[in-house]
């Protein structure tokens, strides 16, 4: 066999087991061709398409970034169990990739790039699109994606094969430290031949680890949280990686512990659960973020504590506040500086915790005090999505007819700009993973390419809930090409474009900083001041999208847009086709404020008024970030 059919078949025979779940762990490979690929592991996928279409399928993609996107969005739908291979050609084919690479690292969700590289031999060199460096001739622009990647190696040699294929899936399907996984595959070595062991091509099975939390460890957690006060949970990723709500639930119904999400942690519990107050951070709901700034005992389960998480550090103000970290992942499990790390899986722990604080809740006056946050915020909600009959409604209205318009246990998607905050904030996760924010990363484009991940995993479990991807202009421009891949393959999505004409989240922190919106806007170009302020652009993203052969529906400006919106989307999802959905709003209508921060920093000096009112404001509010450790503030 050659290099590259012997890896296609290995990877066709991999298998994630999961308790009694047992799921192919590649079940698909993302391909661009060029020459790089296209004579190595182009003529595998096309060998067994001939011989054997149904062992490892092959699909088309627009742009390599998306091909990744693609594989995470399925990768989070199936709790990190699988994920797809992209492979590329040589040069920008290849480091089209690195985004998608450092997106799923970012989010500690799998995904496999095979980059094509130029020749091992050199028997031609430098080959078209090599990078050369005197100082290192080996080096090449695949040598890009080391600092991306869980695991990176290179076959430069068909006998290296087997250890590396093997090395990748052990990252692959490792809880605690999965994320891009590469193999750079010289052009010349793809197409080399050698004996393969029956062995390499055998169905292999990968069981998930789900370490139990040592009995020491555990012990600590618990006299912490016997003896808090103000108790608060954090839950992360790692609850729905895990598939942990359940448990999760179980404990805090026995114990009355607030739980605040994270994005990645959406879906951990359902949006109407007494116990559950909302987002937590700089995106966070009030109710999470007054109970956070109070805890006594902060228990972060699966999260990573990102700078919107703990709101740049002012989120948990308590002087004496304390870390339980549960964390299957001993680098997240000892972040703040805690003590009381337990390096453990999410289910596993959140179980031995129920027995081990059976008998044991808050007291009255704080369980009184969640509930009443809780209901204030719900009503906040409740303002923000009724409609104004503005021509141009705000933001939060569209996503209040979005919400009225879906069934529970429909997905929402997006990545970046201003809806995140927003939708952190208010929409209402009615199912565990009805709630796809990507947010480690933040990275504009991913929306589409990554609906359509989760759409395919969605399809590969045999779930036929619908997938909504709500985009803004800004990064609806950046990636939307693989609205076509939908189109040719069938995928039904329902994409809903909010037109601003700009930047909104960046145009509002750019205002917040001192900037003035400069550069946010979507303008013509007045050369008399150099700035983008003239008129707005004659730009119509509906024929754009209509132009790939999916279903539009223009929704113009006026005061019935909100009903129209609602009707457009149910008829959407009764459709059996994609459907793009294009509404216009107003950028400066806000969601309702949560009491959180994000510390970007401002200029200390400037001739700018905005901006020195704007350092004013930033030297106040940073007084309140807590350092790592001690309890002084910043100079």
């Amino acid at each position: 066999m050659t290099v590259s059919q012997a890896l296609i078949e290995f990877l066709a025979n991999q298998w994630t087991v999961d308790g009694e779940i047992r799921e192919r762990t590649i079940p698909g490979v993302f391909g661009i061709f060029g020459h790089g690929n296209v004579a190595g592991v182009g003529q595998a996928l096309r060998q067994l398409n001939v011989d054997q279409p149904d062992l490892m399928p092959y699909h088309q993609a627009r742009n390599e970034q998306a091909m990744v996107h693609q594989s995470v969005g399925y990768a989070r739908m199936h709790r990190r169990r699988g994920t797809f291979a992209s492979t590329a050609s040589v040069g920008p084919g290849a480091t089209n990739m690195l985004t998608g690479a450092a997106l799923a690292t970012t989010n500690r969700l799998p995904a496999l790039l095979l980059p094509s590289d130029t020749f091992a031999t050199r028997v031609a060199d430098p080959v078209l699109q090599q990078l050369e460096q005197p100082w290192d001739i080996g080096l090449t622009v695949n040598d890009a994606f080391r600092p991306l990647s869980k695991f990176f190696d290179r076959v430069q040699r068909p006998e290296q094969l087997y250890s590396i294929a093997l090395g990748a899936m052990r990252v692959l399907t490792d809880p605690a430290d999965t994320g891009a996984v590469t193999i750079a595959l010289p052009e010349d070595v793809q197409a080399e031949t050698l004996d393969v062991p029956v062995s390499f091509l055998q169905e292999r099975e990968w069981h998930l680890r789900r370490p139990l939390p040592e009995p020491g460890a555990l012990a600590r957690a618990v006299a912490a949280i016997r003896s808090a006060k103000r108790p608060f949970i954090v839950a992360g990723g790692g609850v729905i990686y895990s598939t942990a709500e359940e448990a999760l639930k179980a404990v805090v119904e026995a114990t009355g512990i607030p739980v605040g999400t994270t994005q990645a942690g959406g879906g951990s519990l359902v949006w109407n659960h007494p116990l559950y107050v909302g987002a937590v951070g700089a995106t966070g709901t009030t109710a999470a973020n007054r109970l956070a700034s109070e805890a006594d005992l902060v228990i972060g389960i699966g999260t990573r504590y990102s700078d919107f998480t703990t709101a740049s550090r002012t989120a948990f103000r308590d002087p004496g506040v304390q870390f339980v970290n549960i964390n299957v992942a001993a680098f997240d499990a000892y972040k703040h500086g805690t003590q009381l790390p337990v390096i453990a899986d999410a289910r596993e722990t959140l179980v031995a915790l129920a027995g081990e604080l059976a008998g044991h809740r808050v007291e009255a006056p704080y369980a009184e005090r969640i509930a009443r946050e809780k209901a204030e915020w719900d009503d906040a909600v409740d303002a923000a999505f009724a409609p104004s009959g503005r021509d141009l409604p705000g933001q939060p209205e569209i996503i209040g007819a979005v919400q009225s318009a879906t069934g529970p246990a429909d997905v929402i998607v997006q990545a970046a700009g201003s809806l995140p905050g927003d939708l952190h904030k208010l929409w209402r996760v009615r199912d565990p993973l009805g709630y796809h924010v990507e947010y480690a990363y933040s990275c504009m484009g991913y929306e589409i390419a990554g609906g359509l991940g989760v759409k395919r995993g969605l399809t590969a479990s045999g779930d036929d809930r619908d997938v909504i991807i709500m985009v803004g202009d800004g990064s609806y421009l950046m990636l939307n090409s693989e609205l076509l891949t939908a189109v040719a393959e069938g995928i039904k999505v329902i994409v809903i474009l909010i037109q601003n004409h700009g930047f909104a989240s960046i145009g509002h922190l750019s205002e917040t900083v001192g900037s003035e919106r400069f550069g946010t806007k979507y303008r013509m170009y007045d050369p008399e001041t150099r700035n983008f302020q003239g008129e707005v652009l004659p730009v119509d993203l509906a024929m754009n999208a209509r132009s790939y052969g999916i279903d539009v529906v223009e929704i113009p400006p006026g005061p019935g847009s909100i009903d129209a919106l609602h009707v457009a989307v149910v008829a959407a999802k009764a459709s059996d086709r994609g459907t793009f959905i294009q509404v216009h709003s107003d950028p400066l209508i806000y969601g309702p404020g949560g009491e959180g921060w994000w510390d970007v920093p401002v200029p200390g000096a400037s001739t700018l008024e905005s901006t020195q009112r704007a350092r004013a404001e930033y030297d106040r509010l940073r007084q309140a970030q807590r350092p790592l450790l001690g309890t002084e503030g910043p100079e």
